[in-house]
């Protein structure tokens, strides 16, 4: 009878068997009564206007004194921080911006905006991040900026990247709408390169309902009164003063007082958040580490990891299953996941394979020879055919990941050749 009971424990959930979680994942209240007196106190205000309110500039405040800047710009969205942060830089029309293949539209939105072009470079297959060589082989005269993504939380190896940023004499612009409170030496994402991008959009590890954030990292009063502008149509609002001497377009990407209330409550939290998916993510990670047919997610010497999620990829030369298969099978043990992050790199995706930024136009690609063809970064081609997501969440239980991790290798032990 025990010996029974031992095999169908063994046999896949999806094949009969008994499947690992049977108990719901852990939950929680993102938002509480602290958010609701800000968002009360900025009602009471009777503007929701940035630059008459107090919230927008304290959350601002409390985000500077967290990460060390001197300067930081409040806009509506992590897509606008992006744009903002390379129109500050002086991006402009036939400019070239290297950045990665597995990111969101939202890193290259900004850069097409600007008339500029997108130029991808590979990834390292394990940490699914940028090299400085993999970006060296695709510079060209043209590089004006490199825009890194720090996936999931793990930062990019930046010593090498700046230096090569140095070299060249473009501007590094970080992406760290996944990375918040991720260290690399030691050091913040955000406060490395040039300038910091973040979101707070719902999906990131504190929300604003939408929003961003950059840092103006060379403290420069300059530098962020330019950047300050970008984010407002180039108005130039300091103190009670405003000058409408446009010089060049820039977008409204304002920031209301009703996001900066909420910001203010959620920013206190964020230590907590982030020290919490760290210990999940890095637990989940040793226990999969010895797991023949997975490569759990590598992260970066120096690097600590904030983990927005949890991906890793498959060794399906000694796994009998197809990627989709093992996801299948993983679900039926109780733990939700998907097979790789997005569906495709970004250069496959339609906009860039029919060159066509804008409606019924091919500039700013008409500009140069440009080809985004299959092949281009092999690495993060294979890593999107292998890789499996899996939520990390800080209400999740420590039961929790050790059920993901008995799940995982119940999975993997069963299609190993």
């Amino acid at each position: 009878m025990l010996e029974g009971l031992k095999m169908k424990n063994n046999t896949l959930a999806i094949l009969g068997g008994q499947k690992v979680k049977t108990t719901p994942f852990g939950t929680g209240k993102r938002f509480g009564m602290e958010e609701a007196t800000e968002l009360l106190e900025a009602l009471e205000q009777n503007t929701l206007f940035y630059h008459f309110g107090s919230k927008v500039k304290k959350f601002l405040a409390d985000f500077n004194d967290l990460y060390h800047v001197k300067y930081s710009v409040a806009t509506s969205s992590g897509t606008a921080a992006l744009h903002v942060a390379l129109g500050a830089a002086g991006i402009t029309v036939g400019d070239e911006v290297i950045t990665s293949p597995i990111t969101d539209q939202g890193t290259v939105i900004g850069i097409l905006y600007q008339n500029a072009i997108p130029i991808f470079a590979d990834l390292e297959p394990n940490s699914y991040n940028m090299t400085a060589e993999a970006i060296e082989k695709v510079i060209s005269p043209k590089t004006k900026a490199i825009i890194v993504v720090h996936l999931a939380g793990n930062p990019c190896d930046m010593d090498s990247i700046m230096e090569l940023a140095r070299k060249y004499n473009v501007k590094v612009i970080e992406d760290c709408a996944q990375s918040y409170l991720t260290t690399y030496k030691g050091r913040l994402t955000g406060t490395i390169g040039d300038y910091g991008c973040f979101s707070t959009n719902d999906f990131k590890h504190i929300s604003t309902g939408d929003g961003g954030i950059v840092t103006v990292n060379s403290g420069e009063e300059e530098d962020y009164f330019t950047t300050h502008a970008f984010a407002d149509k180039n108005y130039k609002r300091h103190d009670k003063e405003v000058v409408k001497d446009i010089q060049y377009l820039a977008p409204n990407y304002r920031m209301t007082e009703l996001q900066g209330a909420v910001g203010i409550a959620q920013i206190k939290k964020l230590d907590w958040i982030c020290t919490r998916r760290n210990k999940l993510g890095e637990r989940l990670s040793s226990g999969i580490q010895n797991t023949k047919g997975i490569r759990p997610m590598k992260i970066t010497t120096g690097g600590w990891c904030s983990y927005w999620f949890y991906m890793l990829t498959l060794d399906l030369d000694v796994l009998s299953c197809t990627r989709e298969e093992f996801s299948a099978a993983l679900t039926a043990e109780g733990i939700p996941n998907s097979p790789g992050y997005i569906p495709q790199v970004l250069y496959a995706q339609s906009l860039f394979q029919q060159k066509q930024a804008y409606l019924n136009s091919e500039y700013p690609f008409s500009l140069g020879e440009y080809s985004y063809q299959a092949g281009s970064c092999p690495n993060a081609e294979e890593i999107l055919k292998t890789a499996i997501r899996l939520d990390i969440n800080e209400f999740f239980s420590d039961h929790d990941i050790e059920d993901m991790i008995t799940a995982l290798n119940k999975v993997a032990a069963h299609y190993c050749v």
